[in-house]
């Protein structure tokens, strides 16, 4: 029965978000049940894709990431794939109406990251636009299950959370970006001299993407609102960090949160949602 395959599929998805990302498996957990495997399926869609471009050193990695979308397509378009990733994902774009739109916005962002791009404050939003927002938009589908009006209410917020996300990962991974891969990603900075002053307008810029996203999530019906909320907590909490730190820190080392802090941050945002402080 195809049910069973189905289900082989998504325990893939789901154990790609778990190896991948403490932080979001965790999130995922305190979303109401029906929503956790949809959006498994979107994250483990995500993730393959993002490896693509970022970690197979050594392949044609423009083949692979054609391929990849070239598969997707054909899994929308035909309900199925034997890729359990692709099948997991296909069956949430049908089941919550993804538009193909944002999709296809990803997908060219991730196309972005295969080639050395001079990133203009444009091309810097177009990016994060694909890389990020979209994403959010996916996950905020699941979300209003359905629900139109809530949907539009709540997308620009959706957008700047995955923004503000999306941001801290730029600063976070900096030395890997620009040592390793050699992508530099905010607009206009000279990275041999990345500056206090600089940091600060990209952390500026940050706070306000919290700020609006905050108000959206607590908008969020209470199935996703807990699951959410936790995300961002752990991400605030990263900035925070990295706030603390001189510009030449990030630049020499990949900032973290251990899971002893995580779990912390898990029960201390629980408890706020709880007493409806969120």
């Amino acid at each position: 029965m195809k049910s069973l395959f189905d289900d082989v599929s998504m325990q893939c998805s789901k154990m790609t978000t778990r190896a991948y990302s403490t932080s979001f498996s965790l999130g995922i957990y305190f979303l109401n049940n029906k929503l956790r495997n949809p959006i498994y399926a979107i994250y483990g869609f995500v993730r393959f894709a993002d490896e693509i471009v970022d970690s197979f050193e050594g392949f044609d990695k423009k083949y692979l990431l054609q391929k990849f979308k070239l598969e997707t397509y054909e899994a929308i378009e035909n309900r199925i794939s034997l890729n359990p990733i692709l099948n997991s994902f296909q069956q949430v774009v049908h089941q919550y109406k993804i538009q193909h739109e944002l999709i296809d916005t990803f997908l060219k962002s991730m196309e972005m990251d295969l080639e050395k791009v001079n990133y203009t404050a444009e091309k810097y939003q177009e990016y994060i636009l694909g890389s990020a927002e979209v994403v959010g938009l996916m996950c905020l589908h699941v979300f209003t299950e359905g629900n139109k009006d809530l949907y539009s209410e709540l997308k620009p917020f959706a957008m700047k959370l995955g923004a503000a996300f999306q941001k801290i990962n730029f600063l976070r991974d900096m030395k890997a970006d620009y040592q390793i891969l050699g992508r530099t990603y905010f607009p206009n900075v000279d990275m041999t001299k990345f500056s206090t002053q600089t940091k600060r307008e990209i952390e500026n810029e940050i706070e306000l993407d919290f700020k609006e996203a905050l108000i959206g999530i607590k908008k969020l019906p209470s199935s996703s609102k807990g699951g959410v909320y936790l995300a961002y907590v752990y991400y605030h909490s990263l900035f925070k960090k990295i706030k603390k730190l001189p510009a030449q820190k990030i630049l020499s080392e990949r900032i973290h949160i251990s899971n002893g802090q995580k779990l912390g941050l898990m029960i201390n945002s629980m408890l706020q949602y709880k007493m409806n402080i969120v």
